[in-house]
């Protein structure tokens, strides 16, 4: 006897977690697809550390020069992917209506606010195997507990993030283009990256450690090359960074 298949339609949503591993392995692709993306994330810290840290075109101070180099390189790949880049694409899908499509789709609003968060944070990974790979090559050896350096990175993660969104949902998707990337050349060159902060007089030094790309690059450099755990000071100022912008991004974001 045959069997009767059965053919009756069965609709279903898709469980929200599989349509936010969806939505982020799409935004994964889209970005390492970008040229302009990959020189911003990847090709430019990776360069710079090359740059300064294989010449002596730079007086970095005594100890190794990749020992000051690298937690800098690290956090300006924070920097890159979850404020510049994050703000400019957000920007245009914001402008060509791509997030009022998404949000008329099954996949609710908190989870593509997940499936960003999550892209951010592969990429951020992918940028630390590849930064530490060079680093290593050119002879850095790195201290501190590992833990320390999670924490770090989270914390410069989320305050980058909120000030990119918060950019990306109050101005207009060209104005966000040209401000990113203006905001990203002055951290740059006053964050503390690449250039001591010790060369600036002390009143100014005192005011540029508290952007949170300094903190950030002090924090890593504190546990990464010092051997310190859990750095009070850059944590307390990339804490109140991140506080503020997720709470300004998620008052005055505007979807449309």
């Amino acid at each position: 006897m045959t069997a009767v298949l059965d053919l009756t339609p069965a609709p279903g949503a898709v469980s929200v977690p599989r349509m936010i591993a969806a939505q982020t392995g799409y935004e994964v692709r889209t970005l390492l697809r970008n040229g302009e993306q990959l020189l911003l994330t990847l090709i430019i810290p990776v360069v710079l550390l090359l740059l300064f840290g294989g010449t002596s075109l730079l007086d970095l101070g005594p100890g190794p020069r990749v020992g000051f180099l690298t937690p800098g390189i690290l956090a300006l790949a924070v920097l890159s992917t979850a404020f510049t880049g994050q703000a400019i694409g957000t920007g245009f899908e914001r402008r060509y209506g791509v997030l009022r499509r998404l949000g008329a789709t099954p996949l609710p609003r908190a989870g593509l606010i997940a499936a960003k968060t999550l892209t951010v944070v592969l990429v951020e990974a992918l940028q630390a195997v590849v930064i530490g790979a060079v680093a290593f090559a050119l002879g850095w050896h790195p201290h501190g507990d590992p833990f320390s350096v999670l924490v770090l990175l989270l914390l410069g993660t989320a305050a980058f993030s909120g000030f990119g969104l918060l950019m990306a949902g109050t101005l207009r998707a060209e104005a966000t283009l040209a401000a990113a990337n203006l905001v990203y050349i002055l951290l740059l060159a006053t964050g503390g990256v690449v250039f001591p902060l010790d060369r600036f007089p002390s009143g100014v030094r005192s005011a540029l450690e508290l952007l949170p790309v300094s903190a950030l690059a002090d924090g890593l450099r504190d546990v990464l090359r010092d051997g310190h755990t859990l750095p009070g000071g850059p944590l307390l100022v990339l804490a109140v960074w991140a506080v503020a912008g997720l709470a300004l991004a998620a008052r005055f974001f505007r979807w449309e």
